[in-house]
């Protein structure tokens, strides 16, 4: 129990809320958008069931996604994946990705819909879950990714209208999350297994050698400074000009 008492612990828990408020506003959308042609009655069943198979389909990857972070260079690559995650937050393409999910008159057909369409859409938001978990470091991932998802329950299914009319009223909310994907990039590279035994040392309170305060810190402040600079350079160079 004293492990859940920890700063560590409940920093992290933070970082997953704020993820799951940015990167859960799309999955609201789509089950909206693939329900919406059910009879109301049969509406909130719809989302109730492509939400809970969704989210189970979701615990399953994540954990899978914990443990192939223990793979050399697989934090490299999941680091970058949430740079470019945090860099396209701050700088959104002008595509409708939500233009080409199916709607259907039936239940079952409109609850594979959300589940599939849901699995594609939450990619994102598994490496960024399973990169704030890691951070937490100890034996307490697994309860840190089932609170992460629970706490995305409400946030998908009741919240997304709020969070997105909160994100167009303060837009720098957006910029705070993409640079909090980009510090746990920064703070997950660090420690991938390839990289470790040239950058850890002896850390007082752990028993092995582990990445000093110092070096961590300086990843995430790195990475967030990167996804900013990154992000607010490509929105530039998107913005049409004026005459």
């Amino acid at each position: 129990m004293e492990e859940f008492l920890t700063t560590q612990f409940w920093l992290a828990v933070g970082q997953i809320i704020m993820i799951d408020i940015l990167l859960g506003g799309d999955n609201a959308v789509v089950i909206a958008l693939a329900c919406r042609k059910l009879p109301p009655a049969q509406r909130r069943r719809g989302i109730l069931w492509g939400t809970a198979g969704a989210i189970v389909l979701r615990v399953v990857l994540i954990v899978f996604a914990l443990a192939l972070l223990a793979v050399p260079y697989l934090k490299i690559v999941g680091a970058a994946l949430l740079l470019w995650i945090g860099v396209k937050l701050l700088a959104p393409d002008d595509e409708d990705e939500h233009s080409n999910i199916e709607t259907s008159d039936k239940l079952w057909a409109a609850v594979k819909t959300v589940i599939v369409a849901d699995l594609v859409m939450s990619i994102d938001n598994v490496i960024a879950i399973a990169g704030a978990a890691e951070g937490a470091g100890g034996s307490h991932k697994i309860p840190l990714v089932v609170f992460g998802l629970l706490v995305s329950i409400p946030i998908i299914v009741w919240g997304s209208q709020m969070v997105i009319k909160l994100m167009e009223r303060f837009p720098v909310i957006i910029v705070m999350g993409g640079m909090l994907l980009g510090w746990i990039a920064g703070t997950m590279v660090v420690t991938d297994p390839a990289l470790l035994p040239y950058l850890a040392g002896p850390v007082e309170g752990a028993t092995k050698p582990a990445v000093g305060a110092a070096i961590s810190y300086g990843a995430g402040i790195g990475g967030a400074l990167l996804v900013l600079a990154v992000g607010m350079f490509m929105k530039k160079q998107g913005a049409p000009t004026s005459h």
